[in-house]
């Protein structure tokens, strides 16, 4: 039991910062709900980390569920849990981007979850088309098809962005 937290320990302190900035991506920016998406997905992943480990699948099993778990928290109607605030953190929180971080988050925000989840992990994450429709649970081709659309919404709503920030 020890050497299994140990072992989950050393993960988390690796990939952590990797993994919050693809679930920022994966919520178009809302760094809470970002936070809340890794700490589910590392709950999720301890309690099958002998299985994942020996399978030497742990960054594709936690980035599947926080995929997963993204498109999902769309789908619920009604959102229940905390509520989330403006106000100053407990703890400092220092966000360094390039400046045009705030025009990729509405970018982003536009997109269907899906789509989101398959440019994220595509562009952002490098994944392969089989590496992401695994993780999504559908075809190669489904992945095509969300990353052609997406790329079709994103250009359009990037020249009504750019005219906005002139």
């Amino acid at each position: 039991m020890a050497r299994r937290d140990d072992d989950f320990v050393a993960f988390v302190h690796a990939r952590s910062a990797a993994l919050l900035r693809t679930a920022r991506l994966l919520t178009a920016g809302d760094q809470h709900a970002a936070e809340d998406l890794v700490q589910t997905a590392l709950e999720k992943a301890y309690v099958a980390w002998p299985r994942i480990q020996r399978k030497g699948a742990q960054e594709a099993y936690v980035r599947s569920i926080m995929t997963r778990a993204a498109i999902d928290r769309t789908r619920q109607r009604t959102r229940r849990g905390e509520v989330v605030t403006d106000e100053v953190p407990d703890v400092p929180v220092h966000q360094v981007g390039p400046e045009d971080r705030d025009q990729v988050f509405a970018l982003l925000e536009v997109l269907s979850p899906r789509q989101r989840a398959v440019v994220v992990l595509r562009y952002y994450d490098d994944l392969s088309e089989a590496q992401i429709a695994e993780a999504l649970g559908c075809s190669a081709g489904a992945v095509k098809s969300h990353a052609s659309r997406a790329m079709a919404v994103m250009r359009a709503h990037s020249s009504d962005l750019s005219g906005a920030h002139r």
